[in-house]
């Protein structure tokens, strides 16, 4: 039994709209009667099996905690490029001296 478009997207969990771009591009294997686009389950399958990446092959994923001393250098620093004075900017006090 073929595949309506319908029922492969519910199937694969996508947007109907994207099956008929993938159908558009060749991107995924079907078959066109009288203009209607079908789908041979045993085909779709395959398509799954060949674009999925292998089980085994999980990539590691490393954390790296950060050294609270670290961290709080970093905010220091950060604060001090903020709120120091003199990016190139001079600064002349008012005549008056209220400022």
């Amino acid at each position: 039994m073929l595949l309506t478009l319908k029922s492969l997207s519910q199937r694969l969990q996508i947007k109907p709209s994207t099956l008929y771009a993938w159908v558009a591009h060749g991107k995924i294997p079907c078959r066109k009667i009288h203009g209607l686009i079908r789908f041979d389950p045993t085909e779709i399958d395959r398509w799954l099996a060949s674009i999925s990446p292998p089980q085994s092959a999980a990539p590691q994923i490393r954390t790296r905690r950060a050294d609270p001393t670290d961290l709080e250098q970093l905010i220091a620093s950060a604060k001090r490029a903020v709120y120091t004075s003199g990016h190139g900017e001079t600064i002349t006090p008012s005549p008056t001296g209220k400022e």
